[in-house]
């Protein structure tokens, strides 16, 4: 068992190293901290220099925050705060074995009195910065400090801040979990000469990798450039100018000094030439470096897809890749490309409008993988603990299974979690609270689900239908649709939205299904007559009440209070009217009160017919026909069998009044 930690200094330290105020601010910190390293002094720039220690929390620090490493403590002893203090902690870190040290926190002591109010001002934008944790020399070096001091300074800077909320992709190592062995590869595909492909849903990470990877390259020396297709002045450009945008932004990127030609010289019967010629200079500016040309949103310049017509329906996707792709093949570790998007579509075309698809074959198609659960582990634990939630070894599977490893609804889920658990921390996260955080997501986040599906409701439509029958139980028509080709399962599994085993296919995401269940509940097609009844019985019962409280409403409106309770009683007729003719008005709509019908709803319709239409349209035989259609269907439940042309007539008209009261209503 790991020894406890209790406060100190480790007799190593060389105190005498500290300025003064720095040597008694230390010492006061060995009496609620562990101080296990003096540090060196830190040098930035000609005239910043800081000094630093690293400490390590004793036991109820430890249990407060799920703070286990070592931290580092920057001095900045200059009177105003600046920026660069940030680069010191960076420097520190720098100086240390990564597993050693808590990342995500450190610790600023300062001369400026003003420190926490500029701190918060300087990171409030920036959600990947770390939690930094600030003090000033003049309230470390009091001594009537209380003995909750620390503690309520660190509850102050950690647990108002979500970490799992983040939007934007991921720019920096600090919070970018679970990808570096895809990072790895990409980079080792393009060192060894090879063009890769990365597809995935939207908010899977793309993005995040796509910087992980320049991030790795920019480490050991090596080149890359993005090249974002969703600009429109790239892909509302003709391929021969597409090309001198691309050489435009690796000058730009590269900051380089080699000149491109004039524009205007970027001619269809020159470009491929230039291109050549001014790429092969760019590598030799940069040392003979291979360059990786990164194109994301690819989908901006496929055919059939873009939203440039000369990409989608003219000939320049061939031309561009045909250059691009030659130019590969002939220049020896020039550059290489990587091409990213949520539709691969262009390279799983064999032919673009008669012609060959220079790239069909030659880019491995790879798709984003999903996390397991040990890397929702690292990810949830490692941001949960430093907000004080401490999750439960089981959410973590639960997490992964009910999202599949899709890190953009994990953390907009744990998000939900911090934002349910109340504010007193640490705070344990079980099975329970999970639930609840889980239904409140599906029912009020659902359109992150939508934003995630869109992909297939806009490039694969069919697809998306084929989703849709096997999360209402339809399996018959799924399978239908397999049977046809690979290619419609092929995307879904690639997605990660499906997994397959011996042939029977299942949703790898549980919320996508429950989202798609509550969306599609009544578009089944292969019913059985238990299945009919049921779904009969209960879209009539939820229509009833909402035409209860229709009828209610408007017949008051436009009858006034009096005048409609007698128009309701009259419709009832002996001896229901004798009955309720003490009842409040609004109770004669309570069925267990006054016994009011489904019929009666059609009956208030029929005779009060401009007090409706503005909720139903001017056709008032139409809707009184399929009130009665429903009804009858309703009544005859149980008794006899539902045919399906009785079910798609039931289904039809009772969508139209849906959709209508839904409108109305709100």
């Amino acid at each position: 068992m790991e020894d406890r930690v209790t406060p100190g200094i480790h007799p190593q330290i060389r105190l005498f190293d500290f300025p003064e105020e720095e040597r008694r601010i230390i010492e006061r910190l060995g009496k609620e901290w562990y101080v296990t390293n003096g540090g060196t002094e830190l040098k930035l720039g000609p005239s910043s220099s800081y000094r630093y220690i690293l400490i390590k929390p004793v036991d109820h620090f430890q249990q407060m925050f799920n703070i286990e490493r070592e931290m580092v403590l920057i001095f900045s002893s200059y009177e105003n705060f600046e920026p660069r203090t940030l680069d010191a902690i960076s420097a520190a870190f720098k100086l240390h074995q990564a597993l050693r040290l808590e990342r995500i926190c450190a610790i600023v002591v300062s001369k400026d009195k003003d420190i926490e109010a500029k701190l918060t001002e300087l990171l409030k934008n920036d959600q990947e910065s770390q939690i930094v944790i600030p003090f000033t020399y003049h309230e470390l070096l009091k001594s009537n400090a209380d003995d909750f001091f620390f503690r309520n300074r660190f509850k102050r800077h950690f647990y108002t801040r979500d970490l799992f909320a983040s939007e934007a992709p991921l720019k920096k190592d600090l919070y970018f979990f679970g990808r570096t062995d895809l990072v790895h590869e990409l980079v080792n595909r393009h060192r060894s000469n090879q063009v890769s492909g990365l597809f995935g849903l939207r908010k899977t990470g793309k993005t995040s990798v796509i910087f992980g990877v320049q991030r790795a390259l920019e480490r050991i020396g090596a080149k890359s450039v993005f090249v974002d297709c969703q600009n429109p002045a790239f892909h509302r450009s003709k391929w021969n100018m597409a090309l001198y945008y691309v050489l435009s932004e690796i000058k730009r990127q590269l900051k380089l000094n080699q000149r491109i030609r004039p524009e205007d010289q970027y001619t269809e019967e020159k470009a491929s030439i230039y291109f050549e010629e001014c790429i092969t200079k760019f590598s030799k500016e940069v040392n003979n470096s291979n360059i990786l040309i990164i194109f994301d949103e690819i989908e901006n310049i496929t055919p059939g897809v873009s939203p440039s017509k000369h990409w989608s329906e003219d000939m320049d996707f061939v031309y561009f890749w045909q250059t691009l792709r030659s130019l590969f093949q002939k220049l020896e570790k020039v550059f290489s490309y990587l091409l990213v998007g949520t539709n691969p579509l262009c390279v799983e075309l064999e032919r673009v409008h008669g012609k060959d698809n220079p790239i069909f074959g030659q880019i491995p198609i790879e798709y984003i993988p999903r996390f397991d659960v040990p890397q929702t582990r690292e990810m949830v634990r490692r941001l949960g603990r430093i907000m004080g939630l401490q999750f439960d070894e089981v959410i973590y599977s639960k997490l992964t299974e009910d999202f599949g490893g899709h890190p953009y609804l994990i953390r907009h889920l744990c998000s939900v979690i911090n934002s349910i658990c109340g504010s007193e921390r640490p705070a344990t996260i079980d099975k329970t609270l999970y639930a609840r955080a889980k239904d409140i997501f599906l029912r009020d986040y659902n359109h992150f689900l939508e934003m995630i599906l869109n992909v297939l409701n806009e490039f694969f439509p069919d697809e998306y239908e084929m989703l849709r029958y096997l999360a209402c139980g339809d399996t018959k028509t799924f399978d239908d649709f397999a049977q046809l080709s690979p290619l419609y399962t092929n995307h879904l599994l690639g997605y990660g939205i499906l997994g397959e085993n011996q042939g029977r296919f299942c949703f790898q995401i549980e919320a996508i299904k429950e989202h798609l269940l509550a969306k599609s509940k009544y578009q089944k097609l292969n019913q059985t007559q238990e299945e009919m009844w049921a779904e009969v019985s209960e879209r009539r019962n939820s229509l009833e009440k909402q035409l209860r409280t229709l009828c209610r409403i408007q017949i008051q409106s436009h009858l006034g209070g009096e005048q409609a309770r007698n128009c309701v009683l009259q419709i009832f007729g002996e001896p229901r009217k004798s009955k309720c003719s003490a009842l409040a008005y609004k109770d004669l709509f309570n069925g267990n009160l006054s016994g009011i019908l489904f019929s009666d709803f059609e009956k208030i319709i029929s005779k009060h017919w401009d007090c409706f239409k503005n909720a139903f349209g001017p056709d008032k035989d139409d809707l009184l026909a399929k009130l009665r259609a429903i009804n009858k269907l309703r009544a005859d439940a149980h008794a006899k069998e539902i045919n399906k042309d009785e079910m798609q007539y039931f289904r039809l008209s009772i969508q139209s009044i849906e959709k209508s009261l839904n409108d109305f209503l709100g």
